[in-house]
């Protein structure tokens, strides 16, 4: 459906009819403005009259109907497609949700297909609306600011994963006995996942950006690619975030693997300790437990004394050298 559309006169808008080939036109013929169109989830009939009125690319179009696209940028003869991923992460479910936002670029025209409910298209609308000077510069601007906006929330989201990947990292070289280390490696992994569908989100965008900074991309102006290069700027200080996030994240795993390990080595030797303990009470009393009739100290009057003494001392002795060594 179609949640906004407005024609912008030198930066300052003016509603406009729902009669968008008229609209169009008349933006065209004055110059210096541009219709700008936003849609949600639009169905293949609600996007068949844009399709049409502003002579989009049927590929494109197939894109923005269906979702599910990488970040990317499409250049056609009338038009610029480019699709971004903007993601949200809820810190109480710690979890990353990547929604999808397709622009279409024209000589006059802008529009924007959102696919989920991560999307910062009101808030960029209403902050170029209150700084007019920059609507002046066309359909360009508008694309600036939307991937500014999407790519300066990647920095906030991966300051977010930072934080909760430090609490991640001290729970896990906590020195806590008992706690449940199979939950442990299900947030681990949990985590990854999270981190890989952040990186799903930012690691495609760097070839658009890129392209954006470079001369023959139409419908950017020469004025326009210092700004793409800001936001490329800023795009790959999330990437390297990701990336630490990702390797942090393997070191953690095999460190916790490793604390595992030592754990069921401290266990193995504790359980050992505990069977050498037990192994040699039993082991006197089944040799005077076999009742054969010559054993000496069978008829002895402090046999029995003696052999709980015999194995006190042992029992004693071993206990103090397991202990001195750390299996007890």
């Amino acid at each position: 459906m179609i949640v906004d559309s407005a024609i912008y006169r030198e930066g300052r808008r003016t509603e406009c009819t729902t009669d968008f080939s008229h609209a169009l036109e008349e933006a065209r013929a004055e110059g210096h403005s541009f219709l700008w169109l936003g849609m949600y989830e639009p169905t293949e009939e609600e996007f068949a009259r844009v399709r049409s009125e502003f002579a989009l690319h049927p590929l494109a179009v197939e894109d923005a109907l269906k979702a599910h696209q990488r970040p990317k940028l499409e250049v056609y003869d009338d038009s610029l497609f480019m699709v971004l991923k903007p993601v949200t992460y809820d810190d109480r479910a710690d979890t990353v949700t990547a929604s999808e936002l397709m622009v279409f670029v024209g000589d006059a025209f802008v529009v924007t297909v959102r696919h989920g409910e991560a999307s910062p298209l009101a808030a960029v609308r209403h902050r170029l609306e209150e700084h007019p000077e920059i609507l002046r510069h066309g359909p360009g601007a508008v694309l600036y600011a939307i991937s500014d906006a999407v790519v300066d929330h990647y920095i906030e989201v991966a300051a977010e994963l930072q934080l909760d990947l430090e609490e991640l990292e001290a729970e896990v070289f906590a020195p806590v006995r008992g706690r449940d280390t199979r939950n442990t490696a299900a947030e681990i992994y949990a985590f990854k996942r999270e981190v890989l569908e952040f990186r799903r989100a930012t690691g495609p965008l760097a070839e658009p950006m890129a392209r954006l900074q470079n001369p023959g991309v139409p419908f950017v102006h020469a004025h326009a690619r210092p700004f793409f290069r800001d936001v490329d700027d800023h795009l790959t200080r999330a990437n390297e975030s990701v990336e630490g996030l990702d390797r942090l994240l393997s070191d953690i795993l095999s460190a916790h693997l490793a604390q595992m390990g030592v754990r069921q080595n401290d266990d193995m030797r504790k359980i050992s300790a505990w069977a050498a303990l037990a192994a040699v009470p039993t082991l006197i009393a089944g040799v005077y437990g076999m009742n054969f009739e010559h054993m000496p100290e069978l008829k002895w009057d402090l046999g029995y004394p003696v052999i709980l003494a015999v194995m006190v001392i042992i029992e004693v002795s071993l206990y103090r050298l397991f202990k001195r060594r750390g299996w007890l």
